[in-house]
């Protein structure tokens, strides 16, 4: 269990890390990580460190596109993990 926990910190952190370089580019006038780039580092369970990327830089906070799919994403992720959670205690 603790595997999977550490392996989604990671992501986490990783997309937290991605749209904070993304923010800084922006601010700097340079090329852009792509919004697909933001929505695939968001799939694999890392919807916490999206949110709190938007959030705490208020980064692409003005974007209902960019907010609509990270909500879906996001959605998509707790059906999982509802789906999931029967499961996990059998699996450790």
């Amino acid at each position: 269990m603790t595997i999977l926990l550490s392996c989604l910190l990671f992501l986490n952190l990783l997309c937290f890390l991605l749209f904070f370089l993304d923010k800084r580019k922006a601010q700097r006038g340079q090329r852009r990580i792509a919004e697909k780039t933001l929505h695939l580092a968001t799939l694999p369970g890392a919807a916490p460190g999206a949110w709190a990327a938007i959030l705490l830089l208020h980064h692409k906070n003005r974007k209902a596109a960019f907010w609509s799919v990270t909500l879906l994403l996001t959605l998509l992720q707790g059906a999982a993990l509802c789906f999931a959670w029967p499961y996990l205690p059998s699996l450790f």
